[in-house]
Parts: structure tokens; C-alpha cells; sequence
């Protein structure tokens, strides 16, 4: 599956690049150091971007192909920033039987964005997961840590205006 890659400016600071040169210090002799290096750039950024991506290759003298390729197949890494508010959308078989696609294309719809993407603002991200374990509550999606659940279409204007 391919992640979609942010359409927003990439805004990293010099603290934080100075602590992703520390991590890739700490690793360039380590057998398999992009995992490592990836998940240390992802605590630091919140995601990885493009620009990221390419320091790690040229440190760690590895291929942008190896980390983007390391960066994709991990669900644990993301290519977009997380908004204040990260909507994530079960798609699981209990919850799409119920419905969740539609839910889904309705905040796809009020948002502007598609889903693994934020909107041009950084208040609101969308990414669309597989199962959080809350199949009796069907169709059901995650605010942060808020947890909505037995949903329809109807439901998507009542939860953005909660956090707008």
C-alpha cells in the first residue's frame, strides 16, 4: 500500500536536525541502521518527510529507494504530519459492513483532504485503520483518544464541530 507523501512545506528546525545527525551518529555502524535511524527521525518530526528521508540516505550512505521502501512497508511510519486532531476511520469488516467507507468519504468530503493526509492548517489529519478492537460499537472511529462509536454519515458534522 502506498502512502501519500505531504503536500505541506516541510518546516523541521536545526535542534531537530542536530538530533536526527545525533541518531544517525549513534547508528551508522549498526547492521540495519535505517529501521533504527527511521523510528528516532519519526519521534523527532512526528513524520517523515521527503527532506528527512534524503539526509538519511546520504549519512547513511544507503539509497533513497532502501528508506523509502523501509518507510512504507511499516505501518508505524508515516510520509504526512499528524494534525491536532488525528481522525482515524476503522475499516475493519465489522465496521465497513456497517458502513465506515461512507463515513470515511464524508470527512473526505468536509475536509478537503484524502485520507493519510492533514489539511493545509495542521488542525485535522485522516488516515484510515484496519481494527481497533471496538467491533461491537460498529462502524467506529478515534479522535485522538476519543473514541465514537455506532455511527452514520450524519454523524461526521456533530464530531468536527467538537474540535473546530
Amino acid at each position: 500500500m502506498r502512502k501519500n507523501i505531504s503536500k505541506l512545506p516541510f518546516n523541521g528546525t536545526k535542534e531537530q536536525e542536530a538530533k536526527l545527525l545525533a541518531a544517525i551518529e549513534a547508528n551508522k555502524d549498526v547492521r540495519g541502521a535505517v529501521m533504527p535511524v527511521l523510528q528516532a527521525a519519526q519521534d523527532i518530526y512526528g513524520y517523515l518527510p521527503f527532506e528527512v528521508q534524503k539526509i538519511i540516505s546520504e549519512k547513511l550512505n544507503v539509497s533513497m529507494e532502501e528508506v523509502y521502501g523501509v518507510a512504507t512497508f511499516y505501518s508505524q511510519f508515516a510520509l504526512s504530519p499528524k494534525g491536532k486532531y488525528h481522525i482515524s476511520v476503522c475499516l475493519g469488516t465489522a465496521c465497513y459492513v456497517k458502513g465506515s467507507g461512507d463515513i470515511l468519504n464524508e470527512f473526505i468530503s468536509k475536509l478537503g483532504i484524502e485520507s493519510e493526509e492533514c489539511t493545509a492548517d495542521g488542525k485535522f489529519s485522516l488516515t484510515a485503520c484496519r481494527c481497533i478492537g471496538a467491533c461491537g460499537l460498529a462502524p467506529v472511529l478515534t479522535v485522538n483518544d476519543d473514541v465514537y462509536g455506532r455511527l452514520t454519515v450524519a454523524d461526521v458534522d456533530g464530531i468536527l464541530a467538537k474540535y473546530n
